[in-house]
């Protein structure tokens, strides 16, 4: 709410006022897309669309097994991705990025053309 008030005075908004706190925005996305392998299971969903966990796991080159089977967990608590088991043998299992996940590429795509033009 402050952020608010002060762009209505004229002052800049600031990326976080409550630096690294627990109501930090900023901080809370970092949490949720943070660290090596999160933003790479982004990217190959984003491409693929709907991907078996075989076929993830092919397609982030050095991710194990236990890596990827809890970045997928902690972002499906998070309401980042979707996953579809079907009762079927042998079991299959679909992951999906949800809307929440889907409006954060674009910012995503943003941060891609800020390291390519600065980095």
């Amino acid at each position: 709410m402050a952020a608010k008030k002060d762009l209505e005075n004229g002052k800049k908004e600031s990326l976080c006022d409550d630096i690294a706190g627990k109501d930090c925005g900023l901080k809370k996305v970092i949490d949720i897309v943070g660290g090596k392998w999160k933003i790479m299971i982004l990217c190959v969903m984003d491409n693929e669309g709907t991907i078996r966990y075989g076929e993830l796991r092919r397609r982030i080159f050095g991710i194990t097994n236990t890596m990827l089977a809890n970045s997928l967990k902690e972002m499906e608590e998070a309401g980042l991705v979707e996953r579809k088991q079907y009762m079927e043998m042998p079991v299959r299992v679909e992951y999906s990025l949800t809307k929440k996940a889907e409006s954060i590429v674009p910012i995503l795509l943003e941060l891609k053309r800020w390291g390519e033009e600065n980095l």
